[in-house]
């Protein structure tokens, strides 16, 4: 991402619709993959932080580690995770781990940001210890492509059947794969296909304050119907569950 989008996103992130929702998903399902006390946990593509944070408060039992490409987006990890918490500069295709070193692997928004997905999926299933969980999300349809995609460098949109033949490849057996940031699917269409402004950068960015109640409603309904078993058939965004083979 360009260096200002980290500058905007270490101000949200802790109270954006967006985060808090897809920072819930990754809560959810780290709880429901059952990580006994100690267990080490490694955000992949840490940014600046937040979902270290939301993670460790939800769990401080667990061992928590992250890195990043960005020497800036580490820097403010590191100020706002503090020093019991490791956070190296580092690619998500040459980890900096040995085989087997993680229970959870978490490329939460990062393999849109590689040239190579594939490797990076390959990478995360050698440092995961056997029957580790990967958790990811990742943006959706490639025909959305916008100004957001340009101002956050993505290099890919993805399918939800490309995700799951990207994770078979890698040696994982995907559990969960479901679109979500569906209710407000609509309106985002609109807004970066229909209405785009020539002054429009990334969507990182906090909302006025009734149309984040709005948004955070919308995510409770998703959230409620994934937590009952349902899925999303559509939406910005594809989150996945798979186990390491």
């Amino acid at each position: 991402m360009q260096s200002e989008e980290y500058l905007k996103l270490v101000e949200v992130e802790d109270h954006m619709w967006y985060f808090r929702s897809l920072h819930g998903h990754v809560q959810r399902e780290l709880s429901r993959a059952g990580l006994p006390p100690g267990a080490r946990v490694l955000d992949a593509g840490c940014g600046t932080g937040g979902l270290l944070l939301r993670l460790r408060q939800a769990r401080p039992d667990l061992h928590y580690s992250g890195f990043d490409f960005s020497p800036l987006a580490c820097a403010l990890a590191r100020k706002r995770c503090g020093p019991e918490l490791e956070v190296r500069e580092a690619s998500i295709t040459a980890l900096p781990y040995p085989d087997g070193s993680f229970d959870a692997v978490l490329p939460v928004d990062v393999l849109s940001q590689v040239d190579n997905p594939g490797l990076a999926l390959a990478e995360c299933h050698r440092v995961l210890k056997p029957g580790g969980v990967l958790i990811l999300n990742t943006p959706a349809y490639m025909w959305l492509w916008s100004y957001h995609d340009v101002a956050c460098e993505t290099k890919r949109r993805y399918g939800r059947e490309e995700i799951r033949q990207l994770l078979a490849e890698a040696g994982f057996r995907p559990e969960l794969l479901t679109h979500w940031n569906a209710l407000p699917f609509p309106a985002l269409v609109l807004k970066r296909k229909v209405f785009p402004s020539a002054q429009d950068g990334s969507n990182v960015t906090r909302f006025p304050a009734p149309l984040e109640r709005a948004l955070n409603a919308l995510m409770s309904v998703e959230h409620g119907w994934i937590q009952i078993g349902g899925r999303w058939p559509w939406g910005s965004s594809i989150f996945g569950v798979a186990r390491k083979t």
